[in-house]
């Protein structure tokens, strides 16, 4: 009979005693997942028995006195984000109406092409039109604007003041309404006379300025009046000053005035101030 070694046999008994050891022991409890946990614990609270009242009645609480004041504001009270217009007039509501017409235009495309086109458009016409009044164009005549008729045998801008008949003239401008032509004639008339003393020297070409200057040097003691009529003329005429009646008897009676002071200037000589 052959029998194993004695180091195989212990090797043997060990390996058995181990499988005997865990064959035996219990098995260890393995936590559940995480999903099965929550889904218990729902399964829990769905059984569970309902709270019970409450032993102290819940006080409500109601608004005070201060916030219905408030409420009854109408500066606090709010319509889709703009003020409610329950108490405003029917001039308010068009114009607010307006207003949102006016501001949905900007939400499109459409609606901003048209504002940048009016915007642009205002300023170049403020640009043109600030040129023009640099340039002293006359608005009037290029927007069709007829010069007015008058009746009278002479072409007003071309008058010769050596051949007019003033007396006459102005008699029939006044006769005909046309307050700012006699005030021009009589202007003129002055202007005749200061000609005829030689205290200018009318020529056609000159301005009214140049006038003002030859009169300084030879008669300065009309010079502060004849000034003064001269601005009264050019806003009147030129700058087409509606003229009611008492200015006209005013500036009439200043021109009068002036032309009784140059009577009795002694003509050709500097005149003392």
């Amino acid at each position: 009979m052959k029998f194993a070694p004695a180091s195989t046999t212990s090797a043997r008994r060990v390996l058995l005693l181990t499988l005997a050891l865990v064959t035996s022991a219990p098995a260890v409890a393995q936590k559940p997942p995480a999903w099965h946990r929550l889904a218990q614990a729902r399964a829990d609270t769905s059984t569970a028995a309902p709270l019970p009242p409450p032993t102290t009645p819940v006080a409500v609480r109601r608004p005070d006195a201060r916030l219905r004041a408030l409420r009854g504001q109408r500066e606090l009270r709010y319509v889709e984000g703009r003020e409610e217009p329950t108490s405003a007039s029917l001039w308010q509501r068009l114009l607010a109406w307006l207003w949102r017409q006016l501001a949905s235009t900007g939400e499109t495309k459409g609606g901003r092409t048209a504002w940048d086109v009016v915007f642009y458009g205002l300023m170049t016409a403020a640009l043109v039109y600030g040129v023009l009044k640099f340039l002293q164009v006359d608005l009037t005549r290029m927007f069709g604007r007829a010069p007015r008729r008058l009746p009278l045998t002479y072409e007003v801008g071309q008058e010769n003041i050596h051949e007019l008949d003033f007396n006459q003239t102005i008699a029939q401008a006044e006769a005909a309404g046309n307050r700012r032509l006699a005030l021009r004639l009589g202007y003129l008339q002055l202007l005749k006379q200061l000609t005829d003393r030689d205290f200018i020297a009318w020529q056609p070409d000159k301005t009214n300025h140049d006038y003002l200057h030859e009169l300084a040097a030879h008669y300065p003691a009309a010079h502060p009046a004849f000034a003064e009529l001269t601005r009264q003329f050019e806003y009147v005429w030129y700058g087409e000053l509606p003229l009611n009646a008492t200015g006209y008897r005013s500036a009439r009676e200043a021109q009068q005035q002036l032309a009784r002071q140059l009577a009795t200037a002694v003509p050709g000589r500097p005149q003392p101030a």
